[in-house]
């Protein structure tokens, strides 16, 4: 159980906690919301006791864990499976002290603690992570040093899923997956066996992996159970009754301020008017929670083009001689909503370059309206802004005929007020550069805009404004997005980009999320009622390795053990041991075989059980 209670912390004199209160059970899943800047990282570094309280104190059961995604793994000459099963140090430590250990009473504790935490079976439940997280069995071979930093930060999360601590603390987990890593965290999170406190802005994270929300408001903490939707309905309607509430205060507080108005001079009256006073001033005034900042976009309208704006046929593209996407036949309207379906590696980004021109066609053709006008929006363009410049300078040098003025309307019109206008990029929160650079994306009114992962960096209310500027947008939109929440309200057409080639996706994106989570369910026509039950279904190829790496862990551990054994009774062999002067030694021999003995005892047991389960999974 974590106890939060009564908690005060400041900085520069802010405060951001006074009084804060809660208490999470032990194995609940928790969202921790509020809106940007209130201190939720900073509750992270207060509960790690990377900083020290003002007042207050924070309460974990004795020798808990506490894990998080402090920064990405260091580039280097370790391999991705390697850095993983690092993170679980006492498995490491245990797994090099069975490697030199001589003391037989030790070798037992050793071995019984390691099929204690199911080590035998690490390198396959580590690979099983990577796998969910995009990583094929060949890139788990790789070294981190062959990947970038938000994939080394696929690595670091691994890591620490593996590593399975008591508290496991994640700040903003799905910035760097994609939609298959981000629906497979959430399956995660939902079954991870201790207590979770995820900060999120994915709406579908908060409904499906959490079963409690965590709000940080007025620097205070309040637990509300159940998902985030289930909290935004009771705090819409606890806003509401404290509404009806003030207004029937301040009608009361008014009435009795006017009998005071009224009567104060009248001798008769004084003190009846003094009473009321007294009341007024008794009175706990009602306080209503903080609105929600208004979140803006507004996006300029393109005029009209006539259908399709484009169409491909027989296309094919790619990057030098190498060929990622072909036989493709895409037809796109203005009016299309069109969100890009497909696991990590399979050409969604290559499509959204071709879409944008900012990738040729290596065969077939290409045809688009003549006055087609493209925005398109990456992750990386956020990066690429310049940190010295100010929005307004950067959208002086985009129009530098255009009175300052406008510019300044322009920028309000994405949420960036005046303040925001005149600081300096460096300066700004990643959900304001997002905006400026969705800002520079539509600028010219673009018939077609291509999002590549537009939400990242946006708080829950930046998203909800997104969606309502897209659905009002005149134009054609082609999403690319780990948020299925947007997906689910903006786009109403969906493609599939799979093995090479880009097709329409008929089912639904419910049915998809499912496709991804039981990849190997495929679908079977229903039998006849006469038809003999199915056999149970054959344990996946990871389970089967994961059973054989585990047999094959329990027969070097017997191997261990018998050369042990052997050695201590050529020891206990010799006759000289027996002598009168050497009895405390003999005993002490005698006891070491009795030890590795009982050790072989189990070890053989262990392996036994072992092998029984693999033959079992690879008779089905």
């Amino acid at each position: 159980m974590l106890r939060i209670d009564t908690i005060s912390y400041s900085v520069e004199g802010r405060p951001l906690f006074e009084g804060a209160s809660a208490t999470i059970p032990a194995g609940h899943k928790v969202g921790l919301v509020g809106a940007n800047g209130t201190g939720k990282t900073t509750l992270f570094r207060l509960i790690r006791g990377e900083l020290t309280l003002d007042g207050g104190e924070i309460a974990l059961p004795a020798r808990a864990r506490i894990g998080g995604v402090a920064q990405e793994v260091p580039s280097s000459d370790t391999t991705l499976l390697d850095t993983v099963l690092g993170n679980d140090t006492e498995r490491a430590a245990l797994m090099a002290e069975a490697e030199t250990a001589t003391d037989g009473a030790r070798i037992a504790e050793v071995q019984t603690r390691l099929a204690d935490i199911d080590a035998w079976s690490a390198e396959a439940r580590a690979a099983s992570i990577l796998k969910g997280l995009g990583f094929s069995d060949a890139e788990q071979r790789m070294p981190c040093s062959a990947f970038s930093g938000g994939w080394r930060m696929r690595v670091a999360l691994a890591g620490v899923l593996f590593a399975e601590p008591d508290l496991l603390l994640l700040d903003e987990p799905t910035n760097y997956l994609d939609l298959e890593g981000a629906l497979w965290l959430e399956s995660y999170l939902a079954r991870y066996p201790h207590t979770v406190i995820v900060i999120s802005h994915d709406r579908g994270l908060l409904n499906r992996a959490v079963g409690g929300i965590l709000h940080l408001s007025e620097r205070k903490l309040t637990y509300w159970q159940g998902p985030y939707d289930q909290f935004a309905r009771q705090r819409a309607e606890q806003r509401a009754n404290l509404t009806a509430q003030a207004k029937k205060q301040e009608a009361r507080r008014a009435h009795l301020q006017s009998f005071v108005d009224r009567f104060r001079a009248k001798a008769s009256k004084a003190k009846q008017a003094q009473a009321r006073v007294k009341m007024i001033e008794r009175m706990d005034t009602i306080t209503l929670p903080e609105d929600a900042a208004k979140r803006v976009f507004t996006f300029p309208q393109p005029d009209e083009l006539s259908p399709p704006i484009v169409n491909i046929e027989g296309g094919a593209t790619g990057y030098g001689d190498r060929q990622v996407l072909s036989r493709l036949n895409l037809r796109i309207d203005q009016d299309d909503r069109i969100a890009l379906l497909g696991r990590n590696g399979q050409g969604k980004s290559t499509l959204a370059k071709l879409l944008s021109d900012r990738l040729a066609l290596m065969d077939g053709r290409k045809t688009a309206a003549a006055k087609l006008r493209v925005g398109y929006f990456a992750q990386h363009q956020v990066d690429e802004l310049r940190v010295e410049e100010t929005p307004l300078q950067h959208l002086v040098r985009e129009r530098p005929d255009t009175p300052p003025a406008k510019l300044r309307a322009r920028l309000a019109g994405f949420g960036l007020a005046a303040a925001q206008a005149e600081t300096e990029v460096g300066r700004l929160s990643g959900g304001q550069k997002a905006r400026l650079s969705l800002l520079l994306a539509t600028l010219d009114a673009p018939h077609m805009l291509i999002l590549d992962e537009p939400t990242n960096h946006l708080d829950i209310e930046s998203r909800e404004a997104l969606m309502e500027a897209l659905n009002a947008y005149d134009g054609a939109v082609i999403l690319v997005s780990h948020d299925m929440h947007l997906l689910s309200l903006v786009a109403d057409r969906l493609w599939l980009v799979k093995d090479g080639t880009v097709r329409p996706y008929d089912d639904d994106l419910d049915a998809y999320r499912r496709m991804l989570l039981t990849p190997e369910r495929a679908a079977t026509p229903a039998k006849p009622a006469e038809t003999p039950a199915p056999k149970p279904a054959r344990p996946s190829r990871d389970a089967i390795l994961a059973l054989r790496s585990e047999v094959r862990k329990c027969e070097a551990r017997v191997e261990k053990l018998n050369e042990m054994r052997d050695k201590l009774a050529a020891k206990l062999a010799n006759p000289e041991l027996y002598a009168e002067d050497r009895v405390g030694e003999l005993e002490t021999w005698n006891r070491k075989y009795a030890e590795v003995m009982d050790g072989l005892d189990r070890a053989e047991a262990l392996w036994m059980a072992a092998l029984e389960k693999l033959e079992t999974a690879e008779a089905r």
